[in-house]
């Protein structure tokens, strides 16, 4: 799964979302618009601390070490490690779209400030 999401597309929709975000921010702020600059910074900080920050610290680990299983040929034991997997990654993977909904929403909570 990681080695499938790393491409020209991925890096800079989620890395440098949180950058494009504060520069957003910044600029508001030094604009003398303070609400915008409230809420592009509140995004950026809900995204990189929640978003990206589960994502480097969490899921990826996870998929790195599932990876590195070999694929069992009995059904059962291909069965019983998925399921261990599985709802923990999906929780944490909720949470980071939860996180990143919001993120959403305060980035579009800025644009209407604007």
């Amino acid at each position: 799964m990681n080695a499938s999401v790393r491409n020209a597309v991925f890096f800079p929709a989620f890395f440098l979302t949180p950058v494009v975000l504060g520069l957003t921010a910044a600029a508001m702020r030094s604009d003398g618009r303070k609400s915008p600059a409230f809420w592009f910074s509140a995004a950026a900080l809900v995204y990189l601390t929640s978003g990206l920050f589960l994502t480097l610290t969490v899921n990826v680990p996870m998929n790195e070490a599932l990876a590195a299983n070999a694929i069992p040929d009995d059904i059962e034991t291909a069965r019983h490690i998925w399921q261990d997997y599985s709802q923990r990654w999906q929780f944490w993977n909720q949470a980071r779209t939860i996180a990143s909904g919001i993120a959403l929403a305060f980035a579009g909570l800025g644009l209407v400030r604007m």
